[in-house]
């Protein structure tokens, strides 16, 4: 008997969950997206020579399940890793260097950790008393901030670890859930009795590297995410998946164990449903789920702002990657990735791509400014940390409004919850995405495979 499946969005998860169940046998799967594209956040624009990601820049290569999709759609050979230098913190009105082998900015060599400027004598001295400090009692969860000021302190928390670990999931770190996020950083302090030593057996327990240069820790396609996004689409289709862009999903009604979807105005009945839309979207469609906690969640809204300019234009002779920003100055930018040495590939030879990010927690600027206002305020901010001559052969701003899911104290039992709830009020049906455990372009993988595995097994 033939197994009937719909899959509402065609983001990298709708795509993914796709292609995981187009695998199985005796399924028929429909894929709905209400736009005319797919790829959701992801979008490439190429012009001029430049390959420029608007929305997600890579992804970490150490999760690797995106790298294996990659290879098994034939795509293994594209890509190509970031080029190394060292990230930089604008702090103090001054750009400094991320101590030598720091993990997202805790120390595991002495040295470096004594000698940066970012943070003072005192702070380095508070720091040290992580070795001393018994593991925090945690009930059911803790802030990423409360975890780490009470481990090494204010100071270290705002001006090394925030700016690093808020470029990841823009959510005020003083709410941000730990255990939604980054458990490992709990689990070390418990084994290990302090935060430092963790981190530092951890590095020194990984499987050594061949000497040599060091390698990236991100990973991209030659031509681009959107070429990922594009051969995976073409893939799907030829192991039989019905794509239907402009397809809109107003209702999911439920009748003797089955689903029946509500689609541009027609039915179609299914026996398993896949739901990867942003959270934001579910009230359409099941008024009756508690859904009180999606209700409240907020998503930040970022823009980028990508500038490009002739080489001789931005004086940068650092060997770096790019910056982020502590909140404590006054910036409308959070980071800026210095894209063409960054990605060998992004830039012609002899041309400087920058791009900024703009938009913190509790902001409205890119709700409230136009591209030509925002352009203007990531400019100013560069013009106080960089030397750049001249305007921009050309500007591009992406306003990707609410876009970043907040995972705040509470997250993960209140997802464990909801999935409960809909694991045994509407079996069948799975919800899953950027809203539920992980916003990496491989965490929206490995869901997406999570939540095809559930409905088979």
């Amino acid at each position: 008997m033939v197994k009937k499946v719909a899959i509402i969005g065609a983001g990298i998860t709708g795509l993914s969950a796709a292609h995981y169940m187009s695998k199985q046998e005796d399924v028929e799967v429909d894929l709905f997206e209400q736009s005319d594209r797919a790829g959701g956040k992801i979008r490439t624009h190429q012009q001029d020579g430049y390959t420029i990601e608007l929305g997600p820049e890579s992804y970490l290569a150490r999760k690797k399940i995106l790298t294996e999709l990659a290879e098994e759609i034939g795509l293994g050979d594209d890509l190509v890793r970031n080029q190394t230098g060292t990230s930089y913190i604008y702090v103090n009105k001054k750009l400094s260097p991320l101590p030598k082998g720091a993990v997202l900015g805790m120390p595991t060599e002495l040295v470096p950790f004594l000698t940066t400027d970012l943070i003072s004598a005192r702070a380095k001295l508070r720091a040290g008393l992580d070795f001393i400090k018994k593991p925090i009692k945690v009930h059911t969860d803790i802030s990423v901030g409360e975890f780490f000021r009470s481990r090494l302190g204010d100071e270290v928390l705002e001006n090394i670890v925030e700016p690093l670990l808020s470029g990841i999931y823009s959510t005020n770190i003083d709410e941000l859930s730990l255990l939604s996020t980054f458990p490992n950083f709990k689990d070390m302090e418990e084994e290990h009795g302090s935060l430092i030593k963790g981190v530092y057996h951890q590095k020194n327990s990984a499987p050594k590297t061949a000497p040599g240069k060091k390698q990236g820790q991100f990973l991209q396609f030659r031509n681009g995410l959107q070429s990922f996004i594009d051969r995976l689409l073409e893939v799907i289709r030829e192991n039989g998946v019905s794509v239907n862009f402009n397809h809109d999903v107003t209702a999911i009604d439920e009748e003797d164990g089955k689903y029946t979807l509500t689609v541009n105005g027609e039915t179609r009945t299914y026996d398993n449903v896949i739901v990867t839309t942003p959270h934001f979207q579910y009230k359409r469609w099941f008024e009756d789920m508690p859904l009180e906690y999606f209700k409240h969640m907020k998503a930040t809204s970022v823009a980028t702002v990508v500038m490009a300019f002739d080489g001789h234009q931005v004086e940068n002779e650092i060997d770096g990657t790019g910056f982020v920003v502590s909140r404590k100055m006054d910036t409308s930018i959070t980071a800026c990735t210095w894209t063409n040495k960054k990605w060998a590939h992004a830039a012609p030879e002899g041309k400087t791509l920058l791009r900024a990010y703009v938009g913190r927690p509790g902001e409205y600027i890119v709700q409230e400014k136009d591209d030509d206002e925002i352009v203007r305020l990531a400019r100013k901010d560069l013009d106080k940390i960089m030397t750049i001559n001249g305007e921009p052969e050309f500007t591009i701003v992406t306003k990707l409004k609410h876009s970043m899911p907040q995972y705040k104290v509470g997250h993960k039992e209140m997802i464990r919850g909801i999935h409960e709830y809909m694991a045994e009020h509407y079996p069948g049906v799975v919800l899953t995405g950027a809203s539920h455990s992980g916003v990496g372009l491989p965490d929206c993988v490995r869901q997406a495979k999570e939540a095809v595995e559930s409905i088979t097994e």
